[in-house]
């Protein structure tokens, strides 16, 4: 570098960065947000064998595939958590997500308490864990009808599982209550910019002081 120039970024490690809450609190929403304004960081597009919803891509919203090739995965080690939701398989691949994390890119996980478990399990260095909770039971059942996209029993299936799912909260590293869209979509920028600098995900820094004191 030279002298009086500006310096070089310094390398870091990328985070793996979970948004967990039970459905209609607003974690699709928030991570769609993120992923528009945030640079650096990209979402990890899950295996799941549930059919396609209307409107839903392949190899973009998930990657569709069928139980056979599922359990493969599961058995070969080639996902980094999976788990079982409503008689469907989801899970995450795992070199996509190596590779990201090396390259210092950051990546964003849509997934359920089941799977962050997992992930701290195997990657506790890499993970940051924030759970969203909704303000109240009568405003997620409101989110639910409003979707639009289950049918009433679904609906009700998946309200009867979000007690069970909120008694998870204290596991996550950080909780964020969705109020407001805007505010909580604040808090979870805040959370991702700090973790960014912790000292342990800069490799690069030690580097960096090396050159500072010597230009003293």
């Amino acid at each position: 570098m030279a002298r009086g120039g500006k310096s070089k970024a310094i390398a870091r490690r990328g985070l793996m960065l979970v948004l967990s809450s039970p459905s209609g609190a607003g974690k699709t929403t928030l991570s769609r947000m993120l992923l528009t304004v945030e640079r650096n960081i990209e979402l990890s597009i899950s295996v799941t064998t549930r059919p396609r919803r209307r409107g839903e891509v392949n190899g973009r919203h998930y990657h569709f595939i069928d139980r056979k090739k599922f359990d493969q995965l599961v058995r070969s080690g080639n996902l980094l958590e999976f788990a079982e939701v409503f008689g469907n398989g989801y899970g995450t691949p795992r070199k996509p997500v190596e590779r990201a994390l090396k390259q210092g890119r950051d990546v964003l996980f849509d997934i359920d308490w089941q799977g962050t478990q997992q992930l701290r399990e195997r990657a506790r260095d890499d993970l940051v864990s924030v759970f969203l909770l909704p303000p109240s039971g009568g405003e997620l059942a409101r989110r639910l009808h409003t979707r639009a996209q289950d049918d009433k029993k679904i609906i009700r299936a998946r309200m009867a599982k979000a007690g069970d799912e909120m008694s998870h909260w204290a596991e996550y590293d950080y909780v964020v209550v969705n109020r407001d869209l805007d505010r909580a979509f604040g808090d979870v920028r805040a959370i991702l910019h700090a973790e960014r600098l912790k000292r342990e995900r800069q490799p690069g820094l030690s580097a960096f002081v090396r050159r500072l004191r010597s230009e003293l």
